[in-house]
């Protein structure tokens, strides 16, 4: 059960291994400039491997439930879904529902943990197998396994990584099911990982250079970090802190931007409608502003 890339990795270890009765994602949604429906990469993996592929609206109702009961599953797989699960369906498999979880859970719980843990600065990440129950990331977890978060390292780059590592992970859980311990989480160090609202994403350069470069890196490549030059939105995805002084939003040089604390070079960034383009590129065809807003 599961819905973006993040997902097929771990849909590609479990088809490897065993018998997948059923394959559960969100239904096609409206894309692109012609806003055609577009189905999900984890239906795109499912239809390629050959795999029964359901994608309901919602389980909440009783005909869902009992078709999903039906399938008579030993245990259902979930990674970012996008659903709620009710109780109904946790219940239904044989030995439940595990959860892939790109966080060392307690800490980011919630939809958005890969951002958070590096728009907090967090040194190390993670994945965690949960057993899931009824609240929010809150089952015991199985298997858990650190991992460094680079200096440097974007949301897209870790996404990629974590995927893989839980693909890893869920084969290990499953050719051990029988012998693993749940473990519950300790109360302390728990936090939420809210979904990334995009009042979040607008460049604060009163704000230290080192926390605007978490943020950058935390949202790129999406929804992506922004500041406005001469009224065009412009997306920065890699800078990196360096020293320097002026008054916040003050361009020092090239693309060298001083912040409440030390300054940012940005290193690429893109226009509207057009490709990601490294700083040198970009200033080719745009004149900064003495200060950005």
């Amino acid at each position: 059960m599961g819905t973006p890339d993040f997902a097929v990795p771990a849909l590609d270890a479990v088809a490897a291994a065993h018998q997948v009765v059923a394959v559960y994602c969100q239904p096609p949604r409206p894309a692109g400039r012609g806003r055609n429906d577009r189905p999900s990469p984890v239906q795109c993996r499912a239809e390629a491997l050959g795999l029964p592929l359901r994608h309901p609206v919602s389980l909440k109702s009783a005909a869902e439930q009992a078709a999903f009961a039906g399938l008579g599953a030993d245990i259902a797989v979930v990674v970012a879904y996008g659903l709620i699960l009710p109780q109904a369906i946790l219940d239904a498999p044989r030995l439940g529902c595990l959860n892939i979880h790109a966080s060392l859970l307690p800490r980011w719980r919630g939809a958005a943990p890969i951002h958070r843990a590096i728009m907090a600065g967090d040194r190390e990440t993670g994945i965690s197998i949960m057993r899931m129950e009824a609240g929010l990331d809150t089952g015991p977890v199985l298997l858990r396994e650190a991992t460094p978060i680079g200096p440097a390292e974007t949301t897209g780059e870790l996404h990629d990584r974590l995927a893989q590592m839980g693909a890893r992970m869920i084969g290990a859980a499953l050719s051990r099911i029988d012998s693993l311990v749940a473990a519950p989480q300790p109360a302390a160090g728990a936090s939420y990982a809210a979904k990334i609202d995009k009042s979040e994403s607008r460049v604060d350069w009163s704000r230290p250079a080192a926390e605007i470069d978490r943020l950058i890196r935390g949202l790129a490549p999406f929804p992506g970090a922004w500041c406005e030059v001469a009224g065009e939105r412009l997306k920065l995805l890699r800078a990196r802190p360096v020293k320097g002084q002026g008054a916040p939003g003050r361009i020092l040089g090239g693309f060298r931007v001083a912040c409440g604390e030390g300054a940012l070079d940005i290193l690429e960034a893109q226009r509207q409608g057009r490709r990601p383009m490294a700083a040198a590129e970009l200033l080719r065809g745009l004149t900064l502003p003495d200060r950005l807003s």
